[in-house]
């Protein structure tokens, strides 16, 4: 899909990437100098290892059950929730179910 793609009215999010097995999906909707915005679909189990960012994130949880990981301490996020994983700190990612997520993050 190609920018003016998503300047539809109505596009549901949880539409916008799929979940599929045993694996991690990603699909970037914006990204600018000064931003990015990227949706993911996380199997069961799925995960991204301990990793910075340089600036701050916040993830949106659309659909299933997730554990966050910041310096350490876990945070379970369901649909509907959201947190924000500051610059420069440690975080890892686990889907405790099949997980779709929004990553936004502002440069």
């Amino acid at each position: 899909m190609s920018d003016n793609e998503y300047t539809k009215e109505g596009l549901k999010i949880a539409e916008l990437v799929e979940v599929q097995g045993k694996s991690v999906v990603s699909k970037t909707i914006i990204n600018r100098p000064t931003g990015t915005v990227t949706l993911f679909g996380f199997d069961r189990g799925e995960k991204l290892s301990e990793h910075t960012a340089p600036f701050d994130a916040m993830v949106s949880i659309i659909e299933g059950e997730m554990n966050i990981f910041i310096e350490g301490k876990a945070f379970r996020l369901s649909a509907g929730e959201m947190i924000i994983m500051p610059a420069n700190r440690p975080h890892a990612l686990e889907a405790l179910s099949p997980c779709k997520m929004m990553l936004v993050m502002i440069k």
